[in-house]
């Protein structure tokens, strides 16, 4: 038996630094399953698989936004560094679709605003546990807990206004895949609100999801001030394979 990441770059002829941090990014499967600490201890004989995502791409720039096709494994604050320019947003490391950044001050506080009076449009794609068969609104308060192993959103009749407007699309073997229109935007809220009505994201194992190639959650249409961008999902946001 050895560590994961040890395993990894001596199969990859990678340096330790690199091996673990290809297996924190959640790029790393083993036997069709995630590899989620590094340090674990796996057979020698392990044949690693490496999931490479997607370069960030440009859709659109003008003098105060650049927008962004995030793809999935890469955080939002690297593509940050990328560009150089500061984010408007932020999507989840293992989100994807798009992504904000802002180029100038004046700008930013306009947006700010716009965010905080809820004149933001912002529409996700998710596949769900379960049938979902008719619209949903969720309302219930969020409390976000920030600790060592990141943030968590928790119910809490205590906590923070959130709105979530959940639309049905279609229905695969137990699974559905929806579109989710968020009027407020808290840390971790589509993720907290579809698993506290029994509709965890798949691949969202941290809010009870099932395991799946990825975290199943695309933002997919953007709307602010005159601004408007659509984003279709990628190819890998598609669960017919693996439930046949």
């Amino acid at each position: 038996m050895e560590k994961a990441y040890k395993l990894l770059a001596k199969q990859e002829n990678i340096s330790f630094n690199q091996a673990k941090k290809l297996i924190d990014n959640g790029r790393v499967f083993a036997n069709d399953k995630k590899i989620k600490i590094a340090r674990a201890l796996m057979k020698e004989k392990t044949r690693f698989k490496i999931v490479h995502h997607q370069k960030p791409q440009k859709i659109f720039e003008d003098e105060n936004i650049i927008v962004i096709n995030k793809p999935p494994y890469i955080t939002s604050e690297e593509i940050e560094k990328l560009y150089k320019t500061a984010l408007l947003h932020r999507l989840d490391k293992d989100t994807s679709g798009i992504l904000v950044l802002v180029k100038n001050k004046t700008f930013q506080q306009k947006a700010i605003n716009a965010f905080k009076n809820q004149t933001v449009y912002k529409e996700y794609l998710a596949w769900v546990s379960g049938i979902v068969s008719e619209e949903v609104v969720i309302d219930t308060p969020l409390k976000i807990i920030k600790s060592k192993h990141g943030a968590y959103a928790k119910i809490d009749q205590n906590g923070a206004k959130a709105i979530t407007h959940v639309y049905p699309l279609k229905a695969f073997r137990h699974k559905s895949e929806v579109r989710v229109v968020i009027h407020t935007g808290k840390t971790h809220q589509i993720r907290a609100h579809l698993a506290y009505i029994n509709h965890p994201i798949l691949g969202d194992e941290k809010y009870g999801g099932l395991k799946a190639k990825r975290l199943m959650l695309h933002h997919h249409k953007f709307k602010i001030f005159d601004y408007e961008f659509t984003i279709d999902p990628p190819a890998d946001f598609t669960i017919m394979e693996e439930y046949n």
